[in-house]
This record gives C-alpha cells, sequence and structure tokens, in this order.
C-alpha cells in the first residue's frame, strides 16, 4: 500500500517553468502580451500550422471554431458519442444539433463510415475526438468531408504530439482544438489553442475571442501609445493569459522528452498486463503516431466478479488515482433526455464507456509509481476473478 496518494494527471513542472512564471510576475504584464505571441508562433511551428491562436480552453477554441463557420440553429455537426461533454455542448450553445458516429471498438475514435452514414443535407462540420492521444483517420474524414463541403474542426485536447502518417495533427483538419489543462500532456493549468491554415480564420479567431474588438490590452496600454479600441464583433473573453503562455513555453520545448518518458511508462504497462485473460491493453495501430496521452485499460467484465466504477474504487483504496474516458456520452442525462437516444444506439461507444479505466500516466511517474500501479490492478484482477465453470 503506497503512503501517499497517486494523484491522476499529475504534471510535470520544472525549474524552468516556475523561473518563467516568476518572470511574468516580475514584468508587470500578466494579460494576453509578448509570451503569449511567441507561444503561439512556437506552437504553431510544433504543429505545422500556418496560425495558432491562444484561448482560454479547449471548449473555447471548438466553440470559435464553430461560430467562424457560421453555425445557426438547425445545423448539425457529426461527433463522437466517446468524449467529454464540451464536445458536443459547444454545439448546443448554436442551437444546433450534435449528430453521433459510433466509434471503432479497437481504436475508440469515430469510425469514418458512422460519418458517412450520418450526412444529411443539414451537416455543416465534423468534430472527430482523437481519443486518448490515438489520432483518428484524418485522410478519410478529410476526403468525407470534401465530398459533401463540410469543415472538420478536430478536437485534440488528447493528441498535441500525434500524426497520422506524416500529417500531424494540428495541421490536419481545416481548424484543430488542443487543451493545455491540467491533466493534459502541456499544462498551463487552463488554456487551449486553435490552429489553422487559413489567416482569415486565425484573425477572426483572435478578434472574436477578446470581446471582438479589434485592439487588444497589450496593444493599447503598450509602450507605443494608446489605441482606441472598436467593436466589430460580439465576441467572447476566450483570451489566453501571459501567465498561462510562461507556463506552457519550456513545457512545449520539452514535449518529444516527456512523450519519451511516457513511452516507456506504456511499454512497462503493456508487458505487465499482457498475460491478463480480465483485461485487454491498448490496440497497436501501425502508421499512426499515438500522443501518449491516456493508458486505458478494458475490463472483460464477464471475467470479473466486480464492474469497472468499483474497480476503480478499488485502485484508490489502494490510493492509486484512476479515471474513466469515457461513459457515453449520449446516455447522460441531457442528451438522453434532449434528443431520445437510449441504449443500444452507438454500441461501441457504450461497451467501451461500460469497461475502460485509464491508469496514470505522466512524465512526473517515477519507475516506483509504476510498479505500484501495476502492482494494485494485478492484484485487484487476481481477488475478483469470476470463477470459470468447466464445460462438461
Amino acid at each position: 500500500m503506497r503512503e501517499q496518494f497517486l494523484t491522476f494527471g499529475r504534471p510535470l513542472i520544472g525549474e524552468e517553468d516556475v523561473a518563467e512564471v516568476l518572470d511574468t510576475l516580475a514584468s508587470g504584464w500578466l494579460g494576453t502580451g509578448p509570451k503569449t505571441k511567441l507561444f503561439e508562433a512556437r506552437f504553431a511551428e510544433y504543429v505545422g500550422a500556418r496560425c495558432a491562436v491562444g484561448v482560454s480552453s479547449c471548449t473555447a477554441a471548438l466553440h470559435l471554431g464553430l461560430d467562424l463557420i457560421g453555425v445557426r440553429e438547425g445545423d448539425e455537426i457529426i461527433t463522437s458519442p466517446l468524449t467529454f461533454p464540451a464536445t458536443a455542448n459547444v454545439v448546443e450553445h448554436f442551437r444546433a444539433r450534435p449528430v453521433f458516429a459510433d466509434v471503432d471498438r479497437g481504436t475508440m475514435t469515430i469510425d469514418a463510415g458512422q460519418v458517412e452514414a450520418a450526412v444529411t443535407p443539414r451537416t455543416r462540420a465534423i468534430i472527430p475526438v482523437h481519443l486518448a492521444g490515438r489520432p483518428c483517420d484524418m485522410p478519410k474524414l478529410l476526403e468525407i468531408a470534401g465530398r459533401h463541403g463540410l469543415t472538420v474542426i478536430d478536437d485534440a485536447a488528447h493528441a498535441i504530439e500525434a500524426a497520422v502518417g506524416r500529417l500531424k495533427i494540428g495541421s490536419a483538419g481545416h481548424m484543430t482544438a488542443f487543451s493545455f489543462y491540467v491533466t493534459k500532456n502541456l499544462v498551463t493549468g487552463e488554456g487551449g489553442m486553435l490552429t489553422t491554415d487559413r489567416a482569415e480564420w486565425a484573425e477572426s479567431a483572435r478578434v472574436r475571442s477578446l470581446h471582438g474588438i479589434d485592439s487588444d490590452a497589450w496593444k493599447r496600454y503598450g509602450a507605443e501609445g494608446f489605441t482606441p479600441y472598436d467593436t466589430v464583433y460580439p465576441g467572447y473573453k476566450y483570451n489566453m493569459t501571459d501567465m498561462q503562455a510562461s507556463l506552457g513555453l519550456h513545457q512545449l520545448a520539452r514535449l518529444d522528452a516527456s512523450l519519451a518518458v511516457r513511452e516507456r511508462h506504456w511499454a512497462r504497462y503493456d508487458e505487465a498486463f499482457g498475460d491478463l485473460d480480465e483485461v485487454i491493453t491498448p490496440m497497436r495501430q501501425p502508421g499512426i503516431r499515438h500522443a501518449r496521452h491516456l493508458y486505458t485499460l478494458l475490463l472483460r467484465l464477464e471475467c470479473l466478479t466486480i464492474d469497472r466504477n468499483q474497480f476503480v474504487d478499488e485502485l484508490k483504496r489502494r490510493r492509486i488515482g484512476a479515471g474513466v474516458h469515457f461513459t457515453a456520452l449520449h446516455l447522460h442525462t441531457y442528451y438522453r433526455e434532449r434528443y431520445g437516444y437510449t441504449r443500444g444506439m452507438f454500441p461501441n461507444a457504450e461497451w467501451i464507456g461500460d469497461r475502460t479505466v485509464s491508469l496514470p500516466l505522466s512524465a512526473a511517474l517515477s519507475d516506483a509509481d509504476v510498479d505500484d500501479v501495476v502492482a494494485a490492478v494485478r492484484e485487484i484482477v487476481a481477488g475478483n476473478r469470476r470463477a470459470v465453470i468447466p464445460v462438461s
């Protein structure tokens, strides 16, 4: 039994991160300013996008993306039912309809064939979700979008480092939304990024992210002199701050080094659980670069005497933090009651949602931490195996 609780998603904060934040505090400029601009430029370079706009969250980035293409009441946006609520919630904010397309049971990402089947004359966009760090089949989704005149705004909250072949997530779709929440591979506490190759979209997103005014505070109150602002759009309060950007700058610089640490932990989990018939480890998929954000075990419930929630409770009793990513969104109260969704409509998402458990996976984990997770999982499985009745 561990003495200290192992926090799920604990970020790695280095001395250089702290020093950069202190430098920002000492500068006297904490809002959107030079460090945000620098972070945006470096992030765009990392993902291979022409433009990047720092925002307050991935949710804000998704909302701005839909706003930029003029989504209106009655429009339909196709997305995955296996995702965080924000992916569908932003669609609801426009009084549009989120249309779910089931996922592939192996990859857990949206099934391109199901997307094709869901397209109607009212469809405006597709929001693929790169779940756990595994990229969706972007070439196929872009091909479908091209034939139907749709925009692809991919949700890459889990997938900063991901790629499909040479196609880097962040430059693959028409727009891409990223998250820098406290559990993510790159952390700014709260924060996000919208990337695109279309400069006019980026400029409009920048204006709309700060109340729809044409001049941000850094320009108005900086050393170059005061410039009155004009409101050109009824915008939002979605801007990133220099405090957030300063925390992210050095994390971005060591992103691939941190990925290498998570790769090592991932391989340790694969090796440790490979002989357990009661669990399914994440599938291997050639031709992609997985961002290794979440290590998701799938429980073979027919082989266990406990369900997924009890399994998570057992981990926490052993002082191991865990997550669930995700329960099928169409079965959540709001979407079930609003659209009449029932169990059985998206069977793969439901099957995964009933069985998935996310184990700690962070560059901040030590080898001893990983050993503790392995020991806890194996102990829980061993203590809750369902008796097998021999067939006569």
